[in-house]
């Protein structure tokens, strides 16, 4: 070996000694993006929430591995500092409540592995939605079976507290095998932090609160509700970038909701209802996610069943819907999807195929490629970009 190349090794060998764990040379910081995936654990095989990383330059998505284990954390949140991350156990076994639990990690900035600080009751059954006020320090939680929504405050060590607020939510709606009572499905806030919508597949509406954010305190506000159809079955929604417009997923009719917000008042009116599968209809179709393009010109949801993502355009005067089809999500029961912030791509997770696949976003029309990019992941169900 030359003089010159034993150098080069050497420096090489320093580079690597002084650099944090888990850092990838020629990795560029500005097109790579880290994930946190939240899965279903026991029969699976999976062990908790896992870390991968996108190339937002091609798409390559390459699965790091195993970031923290944990009990059926199917929903995650991360603050703006992405120096915590806080993750639903969707159980209803939990030993402090015999209900379930929302979990706190530390993340290790270099390695994106996550370090278990403490576990905190959800207030119910199920909780299957997790999502943070603006300043991260409040944890807002959904629980499904228990049909109830609560605030988490959280301390200054990333910590989870007990909650200052709990509101058990009340109604049913016509299809008396899934709305017998009130099953919270989401609440988000606003941009504003003002106020928080709740989707309750159970009793057909989605719920409206005044959020305090000194003391954590969630209040029903002057239009405590927005009805949709009957035995629609709101699930999750988005708001749209420009906070005019919110977009409700409807699990059990196979719709998306198109509404007027008005966030000084608090305030949501429907506008239209159009389905997210093809004509005809697809038998045991049923709703999952819906996600607003960060140009505000489209917005997405997905189908399990047809297996698809429904693609839609939004009139920026109206915020009506115009139907783009579907696109086949490349794998079985898309439930949770992401778009990453630079609105190249959308990343569907295939929750009975145990694959996340890689989706191109045509910028002009808003049609889907799939690409030759994806990971194996046991029975994903969340996808979460680190800020």
């Amino acid at each position: 070996m030359s003089f010159h190349a034993l150098i080069g090794r050497y420096f090489a060998l320093a580079l690597l000694a002084v650099l944090p764990a888990g850092t990838l040379l020629g990795a560029d910081p500005a097109t790579a993006l880290r994930i946190y995936i939240g899965t279903y654990t026991g029969s699976s095989g999976s062990q908790g929430i896992y870390q991968a990383e996108l190339n937002v330059a091609d798409g390559a998505l390459k699965l790091v591995g195993l970031a923290g284990e944990a009990k059926n954390p199917s929903f995650i949140a991360l603050p703006p500092s992405a120096k915590f991350l806080y993750a639903v156990s969707e159980v209803d076994d939990y030993d402090d409540s015999r209900g379930g639990a929302l979990s706190a990690f530390a993340v290790d900035a270099a390695t994106g592995n996550l370090e278990l600080l403490n576990h905190q009751s959800s207030g119910g059954a199920g909780p299957c939605f997790v999502s943070l006020d603006k300043s991260g320090k409040h944890a807002l939680v959904a629980n499904y079976g228990g049909g109830s929504v609560a605030v988490l405050p959280i301390d200054a060590a990333g910590k989870l507290q007990p909650a200052s607020c709990f509101i058990q939510q009340e109604g049913s709606g016509p299809d008396k095998s899934r709305q017998e009572g009130p099953h919270a499905h989401c609440i988000k806030l606003d941009a504003a932090n003002r106020f928080a919508l709740a989707c309750d597949l159970g009793a057909d509406k989605v719920f409206i609160y005044r959020f305090d954010p000194a003391s954590g305190k969630l209040t029903v506000a002057d239009q405590p509700w927005m009805e949709t159809e009957p035995a629609a079955g709101p699930r999750h929604l988005a708001f749209h970038p420009s906070g005019k417009w919110v977009y409700v997923v409807n699990e059990l009719n196979s719709t998306l909701t198109a509404a007027a917000y008005d966030g000084e008042a608090g305030t949501l009116k429907r506008l239209q209802s159009l389905s997210t599968i093809p004509a005809g209809g697809v038998p045991g179709n049923s709703g999952a996610e819906v996600v607003a393009h960060p140009n505000g010109k489209f917005v997405y949801s997905s189908n399990r069943g047809d297996n698809s993502i429904a693609m839609f355009a939004i009139d920026r005067q109206t915020g009506k819907l115009t139907s783009l089809g579907q696109h086949p999500v490349g794998g079985k029961t898309p439930r949770n999807f992401n778009i990453d912030p630079s609105g190249k791509f959308l990343l569907a997770a295939a929750q009975d195929s145990d694959r996340i696949v890689v989706h191109a976003i045509d910028q002009a029309t808003g049609k889907l490629t799939q690409t030759e990019h994806s990971i194996d992941v046991p029975m994903p169900v969340c996808i979460k970009f680190a800020p």
